[in-house]
């Protein structure tokens, strides 16, 4: 890791109708050429991403999105693109031109509202025309946090960037910059936590995966120790030891063999449900298995991946899922699988979702998928859910979440 994820970075989507300097914009905050500037409509022809580190907010990704209003011939592929960035912002930037309030502007503003996303109105071009007053008080019931820049204006702009930064530190909720905890709070300070970690076909050459470093830098940061170790290890492992582990957490393919090779008297868990918990709603995904026992051939599961990848011979949603709910089900129903940012539109198609861990999604973006799923009235679960109740030991990996496990003991299944 040698920079911060982007699903690790404050999300900051830019939008905006065509030409109003959204572009612009960027390259203002960014303080260098990122973006392709022109008065040619649809110019942007995808999103534009720049990760930035904006002291003192952090480490940022700025999302230049195409603009409403585009009538060029990608138009529609164009404006889909930037329909998905709604749900990925933590921070919308509404950039828009003195004076001028248009049906495309009120469209975005009731997306960015119906979201709950905190946002900015940045109005562009002050150079050319200012802002009348009226206009001002219009836009005023509207936000309270209202930027003026020209981005033409070279020689003020560590003054607007300044402006946006004091803005930007007013709308976020005062738990934005917090690291939440991922593991360091299941664990006291100077505990030891084990994590079993396979060394398969899918964990990339020379390194272990996002979840997996993210968990050891957590364990660190709450100044405890982590011991990692394979799952042919593990057995040994605890032979070794003077002492109990406090934590120990699995990759959950083989969360079998460890509670297997677990005593009962020390916790454990799986990376996939410790990311269920930090980047979604864990007792809401636990709930989700209540359709598990209803599934028939005629039902249509979906496999939620937050990531793109080539999937390999053994891949977890592609092969091993399937096979263990063909394993546990009487009826086997329709898999269909959606990876990346490609979150289907018919989610009342389905019967069930089951969603990875999310590590490369931001909670924001996590949250939203589990609310649609909600609004379609689908259940959603987690891999490490499902794969835990598909072997049996749900209940036992549920133990360092008392209120959680409460209402696993409580549902019918």
């Amino acid at each position: 890791m040698l920079n911060t994820p982007k699903s690790l970075r404050l999300q900051i989507g830019i939008f905006g109708r065509t030409n109003v300097g959204k572009s612009s914009f960027l390259n203002m905050i960014a303080n260098q050429d990122v973006a392709i500037i022109s008065e040619i409509p649809g110019t942007t022809t995808d999103v534009v991403e720049k990760s930035i580190e904006l002291l003192p907010v952090g480490p940022v990704t700025l999302l230049d999105t195409a603009g409403f209003g585009d009538v060029s011939e990608l138009s529609d592929s164009r404006i889909d693109r930037s329909y998905r960035i709604f749900d990925r912002a933590d921070v919308a930037v509404l950039v828009i031109e003195p004076n001028v309030w248009t049906d495309f502007e009120d469209e975005i503003y009731t997306i960015i509202k119906s979201n709950k996303t905190p946002f900015i109105i940045a109005i562009n071009k002050i150079d050319t025309i200012d802002p009348s007053e009226d206009f001002l008080k219009i836009i005023s019931k509207k936000s309270k946090h209202i930027l003026q820049f020209s981005a033409n204006d070279l020689e003020k702009r560590n003054d607007y960037i300044s402006e946006f930064k004091s803005e930007l530190l007013k709308v976020l909720p005062k738990d934005a910059l917090d690291s939440k905890p991922l593991i360091r709070d299941l664990i006291p300070e100077g505990g030891l936590c084990i994590l079993i970690v396979p060394i398969d076909m899918e964990a990339p050459k020379g390194r272990i995966i996002l979840p997996q470093v993210q968990t050891i830098r957590d364990i660190l940061d709450g100044n405890s120790i982590a011991i990692v170790v394979k799952e042919t290890e593990y057995s040994e492992t605890l032979k070794l030891l003077n002492r109990k582990p406090d934590l120990v957490v699995c990759d959950s393919q083989v969360v079998f063999k460890m509670v297997a090779e677990t005593p009962d008297d020390i916790p454990c868990t799986t990376f996939s449900i410790l990311f269920s918990r930090l980047k979604g709603d864990l007792d809401e995904e636990v709930k989700g298995l209540n359709v598990l026992n209803e599934l028939k051939n005629t039902d249509k599961i979906l496999i939620a991946e937050s990531c793109s990848h080539h999937p390999m011979e053994d891949d977890i949603g592609r092969i091993k899922i399937p096979k263990w709910l063909q394993s546990y089900l009487n009826d086997m129903p329709e898999i269909e699988v959606a990876n990346g940012r490609d979150y289907p539109a018919n989610l009342k198609d389905y019967k069930l979702i089951i969603h990875c861990g999310a590590c490369m999604l931001t909670r924001n973006e996590k949250l939203i998928r589990i609310e649609k799923a909600k609004q379609a009235g689908v259940p959603i679960t987690n891999y490490g859910i499902v794969i835990s109740q598909l072997h049996n030991v749900l209940e036992r990996v549920l133990t360092p979440f008392p209120e959680t496990l409460k209402l696993f003991k409580s549902l019918n299944l």
